[in-house]
């Protein structure tokens, strides 16, 4: 059967000139370009020149033998797959060539359908490995912990205590916080980095399909079960599954999965077979769950059993120091990505950017970011630019004043609010903002250096 065309390039290193002919032909009709060349060196040569996607290369050659050749591929392109072909193999000699790395080893004479084969897995396999290399890196380089505020060099030395431990995790926090990148720095500096990181957002589940998420189903376990799928718990298996939103779950999951984390094995919906899985199970919510348990709606038992290590991720607004490196952050990515000319922040919008209490946090901050960069003119964004929200000072529901304990708190909070709104209203001009609610400029002063109002342009 001929295949679509594949667009990968192989190279052909043989002596003989009628496998190079035979091969050759069979393979450019299979969809691949074909490279050929009848000794070690003018394959190497050629190979430096062409950037192949697989080497076939044959062991008995002239010169440069096969072993030798494949020496030095793999010495100079580590991850290229070589597939070697030989019509006097040993064992001895296929057990040398794998440990130097060749994919697979093929005798003489050549079963075609054979060689397309492997070609193939071997293609998709260098494949599958590069995408999870690349997925890898951008989890390591794209989901680091931005700030520098001591709350986040804070919560950095907790991870790093929590993280290579197998002690399991409950992070708190506001909506848009990042407590999913908490969970997934704590994955990276833990013992099973190198095993899956799974989440499952229990929010966005419909109640009656949670179960067979977590847990996976057999088949005829219900209608339109027409196969096993193996659960979020199962694909976890030597890893780490992030449960966002635990409080979302019902009693009946709540129920199911405390026992699957004393128990560490399950049932599938449907089976009866239980499953054995080693998981370090971090769980994220935005609730205060020791309410909900008052309230019936959450297990203490359950509660107990995840808050081995309690990890708190404050608002932004409690650390509003680290705006600014968000913003260098976020303008970066999304040019990056968008491929659009990187713009500058003027200092003013920055400030304003700063003193906003962010009630969506770092999401809200993150979708601000990439609407201005798309719909500011020049290659400044400046205070026209600004959402309607940021230049009327609007308050964080979770700092207003009537919100706080204390009268004097509540005083406090409203008065820093409306002080920051006035001096955005007046371009951060104090003594336009003092005549305006009429106050000494002097006394407006001392009040924005109490509050730590940033006002320097």
């Amino acid at each position: 059967m001929k295949r679509k065309a594949a667009s990968h390039t192989v190279l052909l290193i043989d002596d003989e000139e009628s496998i190079r002919t035979t091969l050759a032909g069979v393979l450019s009709d299979e969809g691949f370009r074909v490279l050929t060349a009848a000794d070690g060196a003018a394959g190497l040569a050629l190979a430096e020149e062409k950037f192949p996607d697989l080497v076939l290369l044959d062991i008995w050659m002239p010169g440069m033998d096969g072993i030798d050749v494949l020496k030095a591929l793999k010495e100079r392109w580590p991850e290229l797959p070589v597939v070697m072909i030989s019509g006097h193999g040993t064992v001895e000699t296929a057990v040398k060539a794998t440990k130097l790395g060749a994919f697979d080893f093929i005798e003489k004479p050549l079963s075609i359908e054979k060689v397309v084969l492997t070609i193939e897995h071997a293609l998709e396999l260098t494949h599958l490995s590069r995408e999870y290399t690349r997925l890898r890196k951008e989890l390591m380089e794209g989901q680091d912990l931005i700030g520098d505020s001591k709350i986040i060099r804070d919560l950095k030395e907790q991870i790093a205590k929590v993280g290579p431990t197998e002690g399991w995790v409950l992070l708190t926090g506001e909506n848009g916080t990042g407590k999913e990148v908490v969970a997934r720095s704590i994955h990276r500096q833990s013992l099973r980095k190198d095993g899956p990181f799974v989440e499952i957002n229990c929010a966005a589940i419909p109640e009656e399909l949670i179960e067979s998420e977590l847990f996976g189903y057999e088949k005829g376990a219900f209608t339109g079960a027409e196969g096993r799928k193996v659960g979020k718990f199962d694909l976890a298996n030597g890893g780490t599954l992030l449960l966002d939103e635990i409080a979302d779950m019902s009693l009946k999951t709540q129920s199911k999965v405390l026992r699957i984390l004393q128990e560490q094995q399950f049932e599938r919906v449907g089976g009866t077979l239980p499953v054995k899985v080693d998981v370090r199970v971090i769980a994220a919510t935005n609730r205060n769950l020791e309410e909900a348990i008052k309230e019936g709606k959450f297990r203490e038992d359950l509660y107990y059993r995840l808050n081995v290590i309690p990890i708190v991720v404050a608002p932004l607004r409690e650390r509003k120091e680290d705006v600014p490196l968000f913003v260098e952050h976020f303008l970066k990515d999304f040019s990056a990505r968008s491929r659009l000319p990187k713009k500058k922040v003027n200092k003013k919008v920055l400030r304003s950017l700063t003193q906003y209490p962010w009630p969506g946090n770092v999401r809200e901050l993150k979708n601000v970011i990439e609407r201005m960069l798309i719909l500011s003119s020049g290659d400044e964004i400046t205070m026209k630019d600004l959402p309607p929200q940021i230049t009327s000072g609007g308050a964080a529901p979770g700092f207003t004043p009537y919100n706080l304990a204390s009268f004097k708190d509540a005083r406090a909070a409203f008065e820093r609010e409306y002080l920051v709104r006035k001096l955005m209203e007046n371009d951060y001009n104090i003594s336009q903002t003092a005549e305006q609610i009429g106050m000494e400029r002097t006394t407006l002063h001392r009040k924005i250096k109490s509050y730590g109002i940033e006002t320097e342009k």
